[in-house]
């Protein structure tokens, strides 16, 4: 946004422009739009039941297409220029869609969804249901609804004659529960979409809790350690002695023991040890979630190897902890040694001054709405998103999308009163950002 490719002028036109829509009630346009919404309400929920019933998982090709498909037609109703990107077939993954629409006026915005869910068919359909005002279904929380949120934000836009002219590309990916590898090209168009914008979006379900309401300016990144760890393999009696030293499960513990006291402890960092396999016949590596170990307790094992994950709050964060775990590693017991190996997966999303102040500006606009201010949301809260992988680029909010829980399970629920609500944020915020 501003605070990214303007520099300093930026910053002085957004701090006029967020003054000037600190304390404004509706124009006639945005009551337009809100009308429109609560009317069209039903038939946002149908097109979420709609896509709810088609299976999606990551891994299930054809469901991603269909559901791309169907989101697709929408876009193209509304003017956009459509494309399907598919990935390699060695990739095992069905690809993402792009929509753009070219204008010339006001921020550019990327708007950012994803088609697949973690539910693959082996797991057994389970159907959208609606009981009042709730209904539940397979990625109906995540990240369904928020996809036709999306939609349904255009279509308010449109029927207010607000939508031409703007400059707005949709990015539904459709491997964002489980990204395709390489990430150099799972998220090419993506990231190459995110040095395009001024503003990104992402639509997955915002969080109403605690009697507030909450704004995303912030994720943090996930990545992946590895840690192999090899020792002398000997009868146990000679353990700890100086020919056959510490063995390599009591090296790995040292190690592990060592991060707890000397990594731990930034706001933000965690990181976790997920598996470990230790034994003198180790059957495993660190691109496989799963192994086998043997080993007996007379014998000294001669390798461990341990898989974790990490969370941090930038990069450079991520940094200073790979080089405290190094520092760690290094510091071997006798007859032992070890490597440490690092994966990056989802980048980070800082807390921007950028972000800071769109989350202002949301917050502001449900004031208008007759709601609280939004407060923002505590970074360890979230996981991680496809709109970090544009955060380095652009500025940006997460969890624009309707309010459900139970994101990753069975028991998965969407708040229908929320739609309408979350449609004329996103539609008012776009407004806004595009004058």
């Amino acid at each position: 946004m501003f605070y990214k490719k303007s520099g300093l002028v930026g910053l002085f036109l957004l701090s006029t422009s967020l003054n000037a829509f600190s304390a404004q009630s509706l124009d006639e346009n945005e009551q337009t739009i809100v009308a429109w919404s609560d009317a069209n309400a039903e038939s946002a929920i149908e097109l979420i039941e709609k896509i709810v019933n088609i299976n999606s998982g990551t891994r299930n090709i054809q469901g991603v297409k269909d559901v791309g498909a169907i989101l697709r037609t929408e876009l193209d109703e509304l003017g956009f220029e459509t494309r399907w990107v598919d990935m390699p077939d060695d990739m095992q993954r069905g690809g993402h869609l792009f929509g753009t629409l070219k204008g010339d006026r006001g921020e550019k915005m990327l708007l950012i969804g994803h088609l697949d869910t973690v539910f693959e068919p082996s797991e057994g359909l389970q159907a959208f249901e609606r009981k009042g005002s709730t209904a539940t279904g397979p990625g109906i929380d995540d990240m369904k609804s928020g996809d036709v949120v999306i939609i349904y934000a255009l279509k308010a836009l449109k029927a207010a004659g607000l939508l031409d002219g703007m400059q707005i590309v949709v990015a539904y990916t459709g491997d964002e529960e489980d990204s395709g590898r390489p990430l150099e090209l799972a998220r090419r168009d993506l990231i190459e979409a995110g040095k395009w914008a001024d503003i990104a979006l992402g639509f997955e379900a915002g969080i109403e809790a605690e009697g507030s309401e909450w704004v995303t300016i912030a994720r943090r990144s996930a990545s992946r350690w590895c840690l192999e760890v090899t020792g002398k393999q000997a009868h146990s009696s000679g353990i700890f002695g100086e020919n056959t030293g510490a063995g390599a499960i009591f090296e790995a513990a040292r190690i592990l023991n060592g991060f707890y006291d000397e990594v731990r402890g930034e706001e933000y960092l965690t990181f976790n040890p997920g598996t470990i396999l230790g034994g003198t016949d180790v059957e495993g590596d660190c691109d496989s979630d799963s192994g086998t170990a043997f080993g007996k307790t007379n014998v000294v094992a001669n390798r461990a190897i341990i898989r974790g994950g990490m969370r941090t709050i930038s990069q450079q964060q991520t940094e200073r902890a790979r080089e405290a775990m190094r520092a760690v590693v290094a510091k071997s017991l006798p007859q032992t040694s070890a490597t440490i190996n690092f994966e990056d997966s989802y980048p980070a999303m800082s807390p921007t001054e950028g972000n800071k102040a769109l989350g202002q500006l949301l917050s502001g606009i449900n004031e208008d709405l007759g709601r609280k201010p939004m407060l923002t949301l505590d970074p360890a809260r979230r996981g991680a998103a496809d709109i970090s992988f544009v955060a380095p680029y652009t500025d940006g909010l997460a969890g624009v999308g309707p309010y459900g829980q139970g994101g990753h399970t069975p028991h998965e629920s969407l708040e229908l009163d929320s739609i309408p609500l979350a449609v004329q944020r996103a539609a008012i915020l776009m407004y806004r950002l595009s004058q």
